[in-house]
């Protein structure tokens, strides 16, 4: 991969999160929810916090923090600008919530509004995240990543579920866009 700048992949388009993620509820409230995706230098309300240059090195690196960042036991108060830095303006988070009845609902959400609504959850009842498995396919400066994760109340404790996020990364070149 060529050398670029601190802001070299940035993911640009959804991050589609698994059944049971702690949203909960809020994930299923509407079928096809629909939040237009602007192309202004924020992430909802919040301006865009500068990623950090090793957070952005790699998808290897986008991943890892992606993970660390939503990651944490009871009580753990997430770094969401560290999120937030990980994503493109316009950037858009959509987790997916298959009910008791057989039903797949989705949620389009802002990086904001991701954040509102899963950091009370998170906080509660502890949540960590590691990936297991990754496939990557890449056309020009676009990559598809298709990331496998377990997901653990505690650190050490056994996976209570397992899924899968896609992420689409936009690649800036050095020297170019």
């Amino acid at each position: 991969m060529n050398l670029v700048s601190s802001r070299k992949l940035l993911l640009t388009c959804a991050l589609t999160l698994a059944a049971s993620f702690p949203l909960g509820a809020a994930a299923q409230s509407s079928a096809a929810s629909s939040v237009p995706v602007s192309g202004t230098a924020t992430a909802g309300t919040q301006a865009m916090p500068a990623a950090r240059p090793v957070d952005v090195a790699s998808i290897d690196a986008i991943l890892k923090a992606a993970y660390d960042t939503i990651s944490g036991p009871k009580g753990h108060q997430r770094d969401w600008d560290r999120l937030r830095s990980l994503f493109a303006p316009g950037a858009r988070m959509i987790p997916t919530r298959t009910g008791e009845d057989g039903v797949t609902t989705t949620r389009v959400l802002s990086v904001d509004e991701y954040i509102r609504l899963g950091d009370p959850k998170l906080k509660e009842i502890g949540f960590f995240e590691d990936e297991v498995h990754r496939t990557v396919q890449r056309f020009g400066n676009i990559a598809q990543v298709f990331s496998t994760y377990e997901t653990r109340h505690a650190a050490a404790d056994k996976p209570f579920q397992r899924g899968i996020n896609s992420i689409s990364c936009s690649m800036a070149i050095a020297g170019g866009s």
